[in-house]
């Protein structure tokens, strides 16, 4: 029998999720909550525990420790159930390279227990959904990485499942083709679909309603971005951050990361993004990269952006990590 926490509870919710292998801890006491609707994306380096934290959710992998729900179903003993309810994309494409396009969702179609009616109308709009329709008859070998990617959700969805795992679904695919693929996860979140997305890609983590961030195997962020963003540890007391338009970016980050009254500086694109103290004087940069040549173009306040936020906690909690092992 399967047995459902009440109606109320979040699509997805885990306290403690804990996952080891060996003397090895891949996940280490997460708790988290996704809500209806919400684009839940789950941010960290490479090996920090994000697609382990998904085996765990989609019931594909154990908890060593602590507990999950997946729209109302525990984890540990309803893991089939779990997986009938969802749809899942694995960082690699896991479909069948020498199957056509619509062979594939024949495929899974079936794979999924669809009566042969239903199968034919979810393939139709999908398809007209993913706008698959020239790619029908091409083997998905074939494809390009961003039409894969359409070809793997349109598998997932065939079911019509409320919530969605993506593992990195935009790994290896060109701009264009990240755009598009965004485009349709938050046209299918208007339709109330849950997301659980991983991703590294700071710009993709602007897009979510739901930001967490994992630093090996440790939960270290959670909330919207904005509430991240306005975090005391990423806007220290007596600081404030600028952006810094001159030519010769490369030369001028040189001298301006000499100067006694930043605290920290980086280029994005043809501007130096950084962090100053109350010591911080235009006039003074201004002339200090003048005696080099350098005439500054424009300063101006700047509010954090994501990356901010992750390279603040991430050298914040490093430097604990440090002193504990010290």
């Amino acid at each position: 029998m399967v047995t459902q926490v009440p109606s109320n509870s979040a699509p997805i919710r885990a306290e403690n999720l804990t996952r080891r292998f060996g003397d090895f801890i891949a996940v280490s006491g997460v708790s988290l909550r996704v809500e209806k609707g919400e684009v839940f994306g789950l941010l960290g380096p490479n090996g920090s525990g994000k697609t382990t934290i998904i085996k765990m959710l989609t019931g594909l992998l154990p908890p060593s420790g602590g507990n999950a729900w997946v729209d109302g179903l525990d984890v540990r003993t309803h893991s089939e159930a779990v997986r009938e309810r969802i749809g899942y994309m694995s960082q690699r494409f896991s479909l069948y390279d020498d199957l056509t396009v619509a062979e594939n969702m024949q495929f899974y179609g079936r794979i999924y227990g669809l009566p042969a009616e239903r199968l034919r109308k979810r393939i139709e709009a999908i398809v007209a959904l993913n706008g698959l329709e020239p790619y029908l008859g091409r083997l998905a070998g074939k494809l390009s990485g961003g039409w894969k990617q359409r070809l793997a959700l349109s598998c997932a969805m065939l079911h019509e499942p409320k919530i969605m795992f993506l593992d990195e679904p935009t790994a290896g695919i060109d701009p264009v083709a990240r755009r598009q693929l965004w485009d349709l996860i938050f046209d299918l979140s208007g339709q109330g679909i849950t997301f659980f997305v991983t991703t590294h890609y700071m710009d993709e983590a602007e897009r979510c309603s739901h930001v967490a961030y994992i630093y090996y195997s440790k939960l270290i962020a959670d909330g919207t971005p904005e509430a991240l963003k306005a975090l005391p540890d990423v806007n220290p007391p007596g600081t404030r951050r600028v952006e810094i338009t001159a030519p010769e970016v490369t030369r001028a980050l040189r001298m301006v990361r000499e100067m006694d009254f930043i605290r920290s500086a980086t280029i994005f694109g043809q501007s130096i993004h950084a962090l100053v103290d109350d010591r911080f004087d235009v006039d003074d940069l201004k002339a200090q990269l003048a005696q080099s040549g350098i005439i500054v173009s424009e300063i101006r306040p700047l509010q954090p952006s994501l990356e901010d936020v992750f390279v603040a906690l991430t050298y914040k909690h490093k430097a604990e990590l440090e002193a504990v092992n010290a």
